[in-house]
């Protein structure tokens, strides 16, 4: 769009006060719940400044708020906004309950506004009285009802994926309980130590089938390409390492070849909140890994795609728990894992049902990619609508990927 076309497409745009968008509800004062009383159920949902859009549940109808909605929450402690159009409890503790003057105002081209604003992090200060200096930018309504439907038709499909991606994770720990207990053949279980296996199955201990774990070197991180890349726990998010940020360090050739990561490694945190956390190599450049990373390299008879799926179990977790004895901050070391015990099928079968979980990664990491990229979408139209970069009008009669 160029500039002249801006300026005749937001001619008509008034600027408004925050508090001029508001309007006055009278309301009986309800009842918050605090966060003790959250449950995991009941017949209302409890709304309240955290991340999770639901916060958990309560059955106190006196608590329900349920005229003039639709209402916008705000987060005053953590800045979240979010849009309710539901009878809800409002949890307490430091929410503002921002009604729309609908005179004037789409509720949800409201809410999109409020999404766009730029309110400074004071950390767990209120915010509530930065939000209050804005101005927001007001289009005649048709518009404004335009830019909301192209906004909401973003997020919804964007909602969609992200309720398919706990569907493929449900459904994959569903296979993992029934495969590494009954095996792809159905054949007759004994019982073991680690409960049910297929019978042609063994139970072994992992330092029997793994060359001895190697902790790894300790060196500093270095931004500037003076040696290998040098993969560190933090490195190791949402199962993906993302090489690109990965740092370097300094080390000799003599050391690189000692710690040089391979495909097939599996590299295990070993302390921190993610102890336990395993990751499997695959296709990765010159790196080598560092202290708090214990590394695994299976022998022939073990396959290592079928040990990173097992590291997912319940049951390899249930072991690392007991290994840690309760502490929160427990680690694990090179003995623990390697008298860790698990279920061995022949190598067919390992590779079957690898084959199998690996294709529900595939799937959920595609429909992650997706989801990504309709959030960058979502943003970027965001920014270019609500400052008329973008006229929405051209938009609504375009169908979107849903």
């Amino acid at each position: 769009m160029t500039v002249m076309n801006r300026m005749n497409s937001t001619r008509h745009w008034k600027i408004l006060p925050f508090t001029g968008c508001l309007k006055k509800v009278k309301t009986k004062k309800k009842l918050s719940i605090p966060k003790t009383d959250y449950q995991e159920s009941g017949e209302f949902p409890v709304i309240d400044q955290g991340a999770s859009f639901v916060a958990g549940w309560t059955d106190s109808a006196e608590a329900v708020i349920s005229d003039n909605l639709p209402v916008v929450i705000f987060g005053d402690h953590t800045r979240i906004f979010k849009y309710v159009d539901f009878p809800f409890a409002l949890g307490a503790d430091g929410t503002q309950l921002l009604y729309p003057n609908d005179e004037i105002l789409d509720p949800h081209f409201f809410y999109y506004a409020l999404l766009n604003l730029k309110v400074p992090n004071k950390g767990y200060n209120r915010h509530y009285r930065y939000l209050r200096e804005f101005s927001v930018v007001c289009p005649p309504l048709p518009e404004q009802r335009a830019i909301a439907h192209v906004l909401q038709t973003i997020q919804e499909a964007k909602f969609t994926r992200q309720r398919e991606i706990e569907l493929e994770q449900e459904r994959k720990a569903a296979l993992m309980d029934h495969l590494f207990s009954h095996s792809t053949k159905g054949e007759p279980r004994k019982q073991t130590e680690i409960g049910e296996i297929p019978e042609s199955w063994e139970v072994v201990r992992l330092g029997d089938y793994c060359d001895k774990p190697d902790y790894g070197y300790t060196e500093s991180a270095n931004d500037s390409p003076v040696g290998p890349k040098f993969l560190r726990i933090t490195d190791i998010q949402n199962d993906a390492v993302n090489w690109e940020n990965v740092p370097y360090c300094i080390c000799s050739e003599e050391i690189k070849e000692k710690y040089l990561l391979k495909t097939g490694d599996i590299v295990i945190a070993r302390i921190g909140a993610t102890t336990g956390k395993a990751y499997i190599i695959d296709d990765c450049p010159e790196a080598i890994f560092a202290s708090y990373l214990i590394r695994v390299r299976t022998k022939h008879n073990l396959l290592p795609i079928f040990l990173a799926q097992y590291f997912r179990t319940n049951n390899y977790w249930r072991q690392i728990d007991q290994s840690k004895g309760g502490r929160l901050k427990g680690g694990v070391n090179i003995p623990i894992l390697s008298h860790l015990v698990l279920p061995l099928p022949p190598l067919s079968e390992q590779q079957q049902i690898s084959e199998i979980l690996q294709a529900c990664d595939t799937k959920i990491t595609a429909l992650e990619q997706e989801t990504q990229h309709l959030d960058e979408l979502f943003h970027a139209m965001l920014d270019e609508l609500m400052t008329g970069q973008r006229s929405a009008v051209p938009l609504i009669n375009t169908k979107l990927s849903s």
